[in-house]
């Protein structure tokens, strides 16, 4: 009997771990929302927020998880943002340091605009985790429009984030 559930676990791991590699996010279309959230840490994804910005898919952005040592004119300068545009519609969060706390961090900046649809920018491979952080942080009724940026992630990546994911969804079973 023990052989039986031991299999049948490591199957469902196994099956697991096929879908979450197969079925990668993809980008979003030209969805409008509320605002565009941002999570820092991978190639790309502030350059895809600013684009929904400027293409008029959201009127204000949220950059969550800037490095505390970032500064916003030296973050304007290396994205192309005009003092307007950052003065009206650019935010940057200091506080998030993971996953998590983009979640609280997000939370916290949508509750103080009323906001409740977002366009969530991260890397494909990153978004399941995100969507579990934010939904967990955040109260009922919040729509999030899944918009990834395209990787090509190696195993190693998939495997530590399929099993971060696990981690979460255990971690949040056991401590509810």
């Amino acid at each position: 009997m023990l052989r039986r559930i031991i299999a049948f676990v490591l199957l469902a791991w196994l099956l697991g771990f096929i879908a979450f590699c197969l079925l990668l996010a993809q980008p979003a279309g030209p969805v409008k929302t509320d605002a565009v959230v941002v999570l820092t840490g991978g190639a790309g994804r502030v350059d895809r927020g600013l684009e929904a910005l400027r293409k008029g898919w959201a009127p204000e952005l949220l950059v969550s998880g800037v490095g505390r040592e970032v500064k916003p004119p030296e973050f304007a300068a290396q994205f192309k943002v005009s003092p307007e545009q950052m003065a009206c519609c650019v935010s940057l969060g200091f506080a998030a340091t993971d996953t998590e706390t983009n979640g609280r961090e997000t939370a916290i900046w949508m509750r103080e605009r009323k906001v409740t649809r977002i366009r969530l920018v991260t890397s494909d491979w990153h978004m399941r985790r995100a969507v579990f952080e934010l939904r967990h942080a955040m109260p009922g009724g919040v729509t999030i429009v899944e918009d990834a940026v395209p990787t090509h992630p190696g195993m190693r990546t998939l495997f530590l984030e399929y099993h971060k994911l696990l981690a979460r969804w255990l971690t949040q079973a056991v401590t509810g």
